[in-house]
């Protein structure tokens, strides 16, 4: 009866059931460990935001860069502007998703190390072969403020980090990179301005960055569930299938004659009843 399941058709179809079933599971778990990390991410940058503002020494030193777990919180730093050597970093997005770069200008400490400070965004230029006028940082003195952020990487961003890039123009912000350059000791990671002081109030001065969104957590754990309902529905589906194909060969077996039964042979037929003789 069940012997169609040996079929090409049926052995197929089997197996690719049996793949599914273990791949939409996994796809399950691997949707939810993305909303659990979306819940953890948004904790940390709820708890980061809320902590009170500590000198950046306080959470990086130079040649290590801050605790992951101490991203986003708010520091500060004292010193002033090296606009000499301040690059733009490419392909970072505005107000309405305009395209254009972030301004990346360390400021010297008293104690010659620098700190890497992230300034803002600045809209992109006509040609984007040739870096945009930014407008000068305040001079002399400066006490910033802002979030607490590690350096980018091509790992933890996915951005290609691409040499032969025009003057003043890079992919990532990156307290090694600009460290090596500048000649100078650079605490680790970057402060994302949020205040300073005194202000910058030139026109055109870089847009600080936005607050980070920690109340979404998208639908990951939506897509978890549906994964799983997909698992659960591939052995149904195969059922199904099968249990149609029992109904249509029965209804096929219906519709054929029966076969002659081989041990009595064909019913032999009754001959004709003879005329009455006249």
């Amino acid at each position: 009866m069940y012997r169609f399941l040996l079929t090409r058709q049926w052995v197929i179809l089997t197996l690719v059931a049996l793949a599914l079933i273990p791949a939409f599971v996994w796809l399950g778990f691997w949707q939810l460990h993305r909303h659990e990390q979306r819940v953890d991410r948004n904790e940390l940058i709820s708890r980061s935001l809320a902590a009170p503002v500590v000198p950046m020494d306080e959470l990086s030193s130079v040649g290590a860069g801050p605790d992951p777990a101490d991203r986003f919180r708010p520091v500060s730093a004292t010193g002033v502007y090296d606009a000499g050597h301040e690059v733009l970093t490419r392909s970072r997005t505005g107000p309405n998703d305009e395209v254009g770069y972030l301004v990346q200008t360390p400021l010297i400490r008293d104690d010659g190390t620098a700190v890497l400070v992230n300034r803002g965004w600045v809209p992109a230029g006509g040609d984007v072969t040739v870096a945009p006028e930014v407008p000068a940082p305040p001079a002399g003195e400066v006490t910033v403020t802002g979030r607490l952020m590690v350096d980018e990487t091509t790992g933890n961003t996915g951005i290609k980090d691409r040499p032969g890039l025009p003057d003043r123009m890079v992919m990532l912000v990156n307290s090694e990179q600009r460290a090596a350059e500048l000649g100078t000791p650079m605490l680790g990671g970057f402060i994302d301005l949020t205040d300073s002081s005194p202000a910058d109030e030139a026109e055109g001065a870089p847009l600080p960055r936005d607050e980070p969104d920690h109340t979404g957590i998208g639908a990951h754990f939506a897509y978890a569930i549906q994964w799983w309902i997909f698992a659960a529905g591939v052995p149904a589906g195969w059922i199904i299938l099968l249990r149609r194909e029992l109904h249509d060969r029965a209804a096929e077996a219906k519709k054929r004659p029966a076969a002659p039964d081989p041990d009595t042979g064909p019913e032999p037929k009754t001959p004709a009843t003879a005329g009455t003789a006249g």
